[in-house]
């Protein structure tokens, strides 16, 4: 039987929230492990001074000391996420959820599937979210915008305008109303960003961050990017005509 010990933090006020991921790990992985909860901030400190540690949960493995959370997860063979590496899992999730959406919204509506109707509301939705994103932070979502979008760079304000007129566009696009303001928007915003995007990465070869899911992203500026302003673009073309 695989044994361990595990000294966590579980105060009053506060429970750590990676000592339970780690308690949880132990037990899906069939350990048969000691669980120390530290009750106070005193015996929290006093183990840290011990153990010569910084932080909380700590894990041993027989006597064998593993570390904290992600440190078990190396240890077992399990991936470790990182908060500094590149992923698309957030752009992802949103075109996921928007398409799923989407054939939702033409069911509701008609009683069956209406494919030209999903492509429609799979974008509109889509640019919604992203506008949602960029809104949550606005300055953050400007700071990075203005790292590669041409417009921006020359006008500082449009970084702070862009999400409002995406946000615009979506929901004129999901409406079907004032196609005449919602079609220009479009293509406007769409061909400024393709080319940006377009030059930033396969012209000067730049590695950067992408803004389209806000200022927080860990998106690789790219293919993603240009894919979802050449989006725009098309779907511009296809409201105006």
């Amino acid at each position: 039987m695989k044994t361990a010990k595990l000294y966590r933090m579980d105060m009053p006020g506060h429970t750590c929230p990676h000592g339970l991921k780690a308690k949880d790990l132990l037990q899906r992985e069939g350990f048969e492990f000691e669980d120390h909860s530290l009750k106070t901030r005193e015996e929290v400190d006093a183990f840290k001074e011990k153990h010569n540690v910084k932080t909380t949960p700590q894990v041993w493995i027989g006597d064998e000391h593993i570390g904290g959370h992600d440190d078990l997860r190396a240890h077992l063979g399990k991936e470790v996420s990182s908060q500094d590496g590149e992923t698309y899992q957030p752009v992802m999730v949103i075109f996921g959820m928007a398409l799923l959406m989407a054939i939702a919204m033409s069911y509701a509506f008609s009683g069956h599937f209406m494919p030209v109707r999903i492509f429609e509301w799979f974008i509109a939705v889509s640019v919604c979210f992203l506008a949602v994103q960029k809104l949550q932070d606005i300055d953050r979502f400007a700071t990075m915008f203005l790292n590669y979008d041409l417009l921006a760079k020359r006008w500082l304000p449009y970084a702070k305008i862009y999400p409002f007129a995406e946000a615009l566009a979506g929901i004129l696009m999901l409406s079907g109303a004032l196609v005449w303001i919602a079609s220009p928007l479009m293509l406007f915003i769409g061909i400024i960003g393709a080319y940006s995007v377009y030059k930033a990465v396969y012209v000067e070869k730049r590695a950067l961050k992408c803004a389209c899911v806000g200022g927080d992203s860990r998106v690789p500026l790219g293919f993603v990017s240009l894919t979802e302003n050449l989006m725009m673009v098309f779907m511009g073309f296809w409201m105006l005509f």
